[in-house]
């Protein structure tokens, strides 16, 4: 009898179950350092609504305030650990399709290739802040640097309208899927009692649609500038939530918004907990 060959299958099932352990402790901690800097984010902008703009409603505000706090260069560090996990888990969907009946299918493939982009980079800012590094540009520099690099080459017109417009519609596409609750079919709706669920969709439903919101809007400005030809008239997340309190509804717009960013913060810990992975 090959007792090599019987084993072999064993080992394979003992590596499919440790990566996949390794891939849901990544995507859980990345959850996890999301919400914490949505929960920061909303926290900020509350205070600029109430008038104590003093920091800015950003990553680079949310991390500031994060350092001056006890054991801050610790907390940083795991943020940014937590977030290179997610990167890590987005780029384990991309190669092996994520969670659901249709993750195989080559567009959920490629938007996880998107996400892990997009994580990577954001890992890497964070970790650039804690190692000290980071931190000298907001998020309104950024945007406003980009916008004018981008205008800068051919048709840079069009590519900052198109991006401004990708943006947008991004943003309408996550406040449709928070109304609609379409994260019900990535929780564990089986391990949460009715009260809890509620409180789910609370954060996910006010959370999702405000994140949406800050999307569309982001991207209207972008399209502006575009227009204009003025790299100026684009907006990075603080910039964008200020302009919410320059509206006819005065600061009570930006407490809705910064509100609904706090939730979202609180909803991604619910993920944290409840996702499928």
């Amino acid at each position: 009898m090959d007792t090599s060959a019987m084993a072999r299958p064993g080992r394979t099932r003992v590596r499919r179950a440790a990566k996949g352990s390794v891939t849901e402790g990544a995507a859980r901690a990345g959850l996890a350092a999301r919400g914490v800097i949505y929960l920061l984010v909303g926290v900020l902008a509350l205070r600029v609504a109430f008038g104590d703009g003093g920091q800015q409603a950003d990553r680079e505000g949310a991390l500031a305030a994060l350092s001056h706090e006890p054991l801050g260069a610790v907390l940083l560090w795991a943020l940014g650990a937590g977030l290179a996990g997610m990167a890590l888990w987005r780029l384990s969907e991309a190669v092996f399709g994520s969670a659901g009946p249709d993750g195989r299918k080559p567009g959920k493939r490629l938007l996880a290739v998107v996400r892990c982009v997009f994580y990577v980079g954001v890992a890497w800012s964070v970790l650039s802040f804690a190692a000290g590094s980071g931190g000298s540009r907001s998020s309104d520099e950024q945007s406003r640097d980009l916008t004018a690099r981008a205008l800068g080459v051919p048709a840079g017109q069009w590519l900052v309208g198109a991006a401004g417009v990708g943006i947008a519609v991004a943003g309408v596409w996550i406040g449709v899927q928070a109304v609609r609750r379409s994260y019900h079919d990535k929780l564990k709706l089986g391990a949460l009692s009715r009260r809890t669920r509620r409180l789910v969709d609370v954060t996910g439903v006010g959370g999702g649609g405000a994140r949406g919101l800050v999307f569309a809007v982001a991207g209207a400005f972008a399209v502006r500038a575009a227009v204009d030809a003025r790299p100026e008239k684009a907006k990075g997340l603080d910039d964008t939530l200020r302009s919410f309190a320059g509206t006819p509804f005065g600061p009570w717009l930006l407490v809705l918004v910064a509100a609904g960013l706090v939730l979202f913060g609180l909803f991604s810990f619910a993920l944290a907990r409840w996702r499928k992975v």
